[in-house]
């Protein structure tokens, strides 16, 4: 139900399933065929799925792994124990523990739903406040100069061929 769920946004949508065993996959097979036939968007869920995937993994902490590093918008550990394999999530836009279905967060609970997408969540994570926010860095050096800070700065600068960020770091230096 979960892939059809994902499936029915766009033909462009990329299911994936990961089992352990053949046998769930297979469960999963059958799901889906009496599932589409009355779906609404069953068109748009068929392209879908027909470019989404199902892969078998030895064991539940694999199958984790591989799907982190897909790192998809929604990641959902049909496990027993879910928060257990949590933690060797690589990446992922929002997860699902357990039977929680992927719609509760599409409508009813979790600060956000704009999620990155396209493996995005390897470097990005969902939108929040600090969106909303600058960001900005602040350095303080002692009154006396930054030390030997100062000289590894120098040194860089001049590797870099620029001499006057170099003598701006060697007059503090001093």
């Amino acid at each position: 139900a979960d892939l059809l769920a994902q499936a029915e946004h766009d033909e462009r949508a990329w299911p994936v399933l990961i089992t352990v065993g053949e046998a769930v996959g297979d469960a999963v097979q059958d799901a889906l065929a009496r599932q589409l036939a009355d779906l609404p968007r069953r068109a748009v869920a068929q392209a879908a799925l027909a470019h989404g995937a199902w892969a078998v993994a030895d064991d539940a902490e694999k199958a984790v792994e591989l799907a982190g590093r897909l790192a998809p918008e929604h990641l959902e550990l049909y496990v027993r124990d879910a928060a257990r394999h949590l933690d060797g999530v690589a990446a992922a836009g929002a997860v699902f523990l357990g039977g929680t279905p992927e719609t509760l967060g599409d409508y009813v609970v979790g600060p956000s739903h704009v999620l990155p997408t396209g493996g995005a969540a390897r470097f990005s994570g969902p939108l929040n406040v600090s969106a909303f926010r600058t960001r900005m860095s602040v350095l303080g050096a002692p009154p006396d100069g930054p030390g030997p800070l100062g000289e590894v700065a120098v040194r860089l600068a001049r590797l870099e061929g620029l001499e006057g960020h170099a003598r701006a770091a060697a007059l503090r230096a001093r």
